[in-house]
């Protein structure tokens, strides 16, 4: 894939490029990656770049768990959230009911 040839810095190693990480999205990253691991699979690379396939491949693996522990955060906050909000609605039934 053109993006691992041109992150590849003059001393033949994976530059890294922490702009890129930060614009990439999920999709993105996962499908580049898919990528990077059939070229690894096909073999045929010289040893260089089969290198930078795998630094590359580990770069976009770590914006891909970014992105799922982001959403699992995301995730985990809606639920306490939810949680929280009908542990009010209860304490307020409970008032209610109370009063009656």
């Amino acid at each position: 894939m053109a993006k691992t040839d041109e992150q590849t810095g003059p001393d033949g190693q994976a530059g890294h490029d922490a702009r890129a990480e930060t614009t990439l999205g999920y999709e993105q990253a996962r499908d580049e990656l898919v990528e990077v691991v059939r070229r690894l699979e096909a073999g045929g690379t010289s040893l260089e770049e089969s290198l930078a396939l795998w630094e590359r491949g580990e770069e976009l693996a770590k914006v891909c768990r970014h992105w799922l522990e982001g959403a699992r955060a995301r995730l985990d906050a809606a639920l306490a959230e939810d949680e929280a909000a009908e542990g009010a609605e209860g304490a307020e039934e409970a008032e209610s009911a109370g009063e009656g």
